[in-house]
């Protein structure tokens, strides 16, 4: 199989679409054991193919939303709507999910290799039927060469290559990204945001990305919901309207400035929101 041509044909097809989203949230609301309201109401439509940041300060549940878009979480109520994921016999939703942690979470004791065929071998594919597609998904990444090194000899960066790389080896249609470079130095950071975007446009997949800076969102992103805090909430939705590809030298374009102001703008406005 041609992982590359595949894609790039999903690529495709994705940005085609039908106008339905990949993914409706509807009146999401999450309470925690100990009474904390994390999220009240929340309602966002993802369409395919689209790259969309969550930001907000820490607390505001960009993370507890997320984790309820991938199932690892319940909404207290509410409604996720998947338009065009399959469904089971009993009427559950199997869409096609990538999750990328802020850490890279990765095991010490595997090769980067066995790291990224972890996913494939929960699904019960044997290491010599997942080879081309665990080294192929290794090359897109950057890190065919490493296959055989343990995370160890990574550097923070490439570590999170495997883990990218790890999410992407089911060939999802839906990525979540949970401050994946947050602790990552700028230049490193600044380079695999460079890289993300590039595998973005090539692939054709959905981004949701959480992030606090105001700088990577809109560096990153078609559009950028604004969270408020206490409890979270959607405070407003934001569209960049700058092309792609994004570079180097987007970064110090008046578009840029422009829009960093405009969102930093909504972001302190957010923060200063308080429901009672």
């Amino acid at each position: 199989m041609n992982f590359v041509a595949e894609a790039d044909a999903q690529s495709q097809g994705t940005r085609a679409g039908d106008g339905r989203p990949l993914i409706a949230l509807r009146a999401i609301s999450k309470v925690f054991s100990n009474g904390t309201l994390a999220l009240k109401d929340m309602s966002l439509d993802v369409g395919r193919g689209e790259f969309l940041s969550l930001l907000g300060p820490s607390g505001c549940g960009k993370s507890t939303a997320l984790r309820i878009i991938a199932g690892l979480g319940e909404p207290t109520s509410g409604t996720i709507d998947w338009p065009t994921a399959e469904y089971d016999t009993a009427g559950h939703p199997h869409p096609e999910i990538g999750f990328v942690f802020q850490e890279p979470t990765l095991m010490p004791w595997a090769t980067v290799f066995s790291n990224v065929w972890l996913p494939l071998r929960l699904k019960g594919v044997s290491k010599s039927a997942a080879r081309d597609e665990v080294i192929e998904t290794l090359r897109m990444v950057g890190l065919e060469a490493f296959a055989r090194a343990y995370p160890r000899e990574l550097s923070g960066g490439m570590k999170m290559r495997v883990s990218i790389a790890r999410a992407l080896v089911t060939k999802p249609k839906l990525l979540l990204m949970d401050e994946p470079f947050a602790a990552l130095d700028e230049i490193t950071r600044f380079k695999l945001n460079n890289d993300l975007l590039e595998l973005w446009e090539r692939f054709g997949w959905t981004v949701i990305f959480v992030t606090h800076s105001v700088f990577e969102s809109v560096y990153l992103s078609e559009r950028i919901v604004v969270m408020a805090a206490r409890p979270g909430r959607v405070y407003t939705d934001l569209r960049i309207d700058a092309p792609y590809p994004r570079h180097d030298d987007f970064r110090t374009s008046t578009v840029y400035n422009d829009n960093c102001r405009r969102v930093s703008e909504a972001l302190h406005e957010a923060m200063g929101e308080r429901t009672h």
